[in-house]
């Protein structure tokens, strides 16, 4: 059988079997759960992974699920991949009422697309054809939120990283996988444009402060007093000072909430929790951007007298999609939408956690479309669901034949053109010299 005629095989199931990828999705839309929780979301996938006769592992890093295609081939692994969990934007008019948890950055459309792929590839009778092992994985925890609870389960035993993907290396989930593949939704077609090939990604570490001053009354006695919320503010301000030392290159970006700024407002807070993020597009701009934003904690812990812990964890690497398996995607796409309708790379300075797997091996992160609104926001949709599933589906399914058809030859040379940014234990090693605790103000 042609990689044609596999492809028309596998796109008449998906016309077929469309209204059920639809209700796939929109049932997990309407049970939105954060990161390391989505247990009803994992349930729902490895059950219907299992349906279509593919081993499944269950909750591979907390929850989560993987199922396993063709294991007896020989040839390369590829993984197509999803996310499960939401975010939380309780004014959104579709979040749950008791979480404020709502997929507002489109993973419920990435697992139906991934569910979808392995329906096709079943369904059209076509996996024996392939020349490879397909793995798909719904992976936990994307979103870098809730950090409470992640530390929680840390401190458990339960987890190593805060998220999801990097949990998975550090449990040696992908040691036998060659590329791995996803899409991620987009509102591009405000621009005008249906699909982006690929996008790019700041990497980021998360940082959280705890500012220790000195209780005094606020009226009576101020002078008695250290007030950590000033010195939160102070270090603040020092972060700002530095932005126009950051090159555009770089595309840096650093922010923060107060988590708590006192106890009681008529006395000189002395306990102040700032959260910050610090990001960007490569790992030695992020290391030197995390070095200033410390300088600036350390000089507002001098300057008034207090104390300061910092707690520097990993968060997301740079995200740098292969180019080759970009066009792939991207002549896959050309199927169904106009050249014109197709961006080549979204710029983006937001964090993905497959950034974290694309310095290891060839990742897709393909962008597509279907959304109006902005991720994470109040104002987020779905506007068409041939644009957000079905099409999608299709052009992964079509990619995955591309790979993995003629003796697997396409998958073979993006692997041997590859040339890792660094190894796995390398990788390792950085994780371990970014999770820092710093102390402040004591002698």
């Amino acid at each position: 059988m042609t990689k044609e005629e596999m492809k028309e095989k596998a796109i008449a199931v998906i016309d077929k079997h469309r209204e059920c990828y639809l209700t796939l999705g929109k049932t997990i839309y309407e049970n939105p759960e954060t990161g390391y929780r989505e247990v009803k979301t994992t349930k729902l996938l490895a059950d219907a992974l299992e349906a279509l006769g593919l081993k499944t592992d269950r909750d591979i890093a907390v929850t989560g699920c993987r199922s396993y295609a063709n294991e007896n081939k020989e040839g390369p692994k590829v993984v197509v991949m999803g996310e499960l969990d939401s975010v939380v934007c309780p004014e959104h008019p579709d979040c749950d009422k008791d979480t404020g948890a709502i997929h507002a950055c489109g993973h419920n459309i990435q697992t139906t697309v991934m569910y979808g792929v392995a329906d096709a590839l079943v369904h059209s009778g076509i996996l024996d054809q392939l020349d490879g092992k397909i793995d798909f994985m719904a992976v936990p925890a994307e979103e870098y939120i809730e950090m409470d609870y992640r530390q929680k389960l840390k401190d458990e035993g339960k987890l190593n990283y805060f998220a999801g993907k990097v949990e998975l290396i550090s449990k040696g989930a992908f040691d036998d996988v060659d590329m791995c593949m996803m899409v991620h939704n987009f509102p591009l077609a405000e621009e005008g444009y249906k699909l982006a090939a690929r996008n790019t990604g700041n990497g980021f570490i998360g940082k959280n402060t705890r500012f220790l001053g000195k209780q005094s009354h606020a009226g009576a006695a101020p002078w008695d007093g250290i007030n950590a919320l000033n010195m939160a503010s102070l270090a603040m301000t020092a972060m700002a000072y530095h932005r126009e030392t950051f090159r555009e290159e770089d595309t840096v970006r650093v922010h923060q909430i107060i988590n708590k700024g006192g106890d009681i407002v008529n006395a000189v807070p002395a306990d102040v929790r700032l959260e910050t993020t610090v990001r960007a597009g490569n790992l030695n701009a992020l290391r030197a951007t995390n070095k200033k934003i410390n300088q600036s904690i350390e000089g507002a812990v001098y300057a008034l007298g207090g104390k300061a812990v910092v707690t520097d964890a990993p968060g997301q690497m740079p995200l740098k999609a292969d180019l080759n398996m970009a066009d792939c995607f991207r002549q896959n796409a050309l199927y169904f939408y106009k050249e014109e309708e197709i961006l080549d790379c979204m710029k983006s300075t937001a964090s993905f956690d497959m950034g974290d797997v694309s310095l290891l091996m060839p990742v897709l992160h393909g962008i597509t479309t279907g959304i109006e609104g902005g991720l994470h926001s109040k104002d987020y949709r779905i506007v068409s669901v041939e644009d957000a599933y079905i099409i999608p589906i299709k052009i992964m399914t079509c990619t995955v034949i591309d790979l993995l058809a003629d003796g697997a030859q396409c998958a073979k040379d993006i692997k041997n053109k590859f040339v890792p940014e660094v190894t796995k234990e390398e990788y390792l090693q950085i994780l371990k010299e970014i999770e820092h605790e710093y102390h402040y103000g004591e002698s």
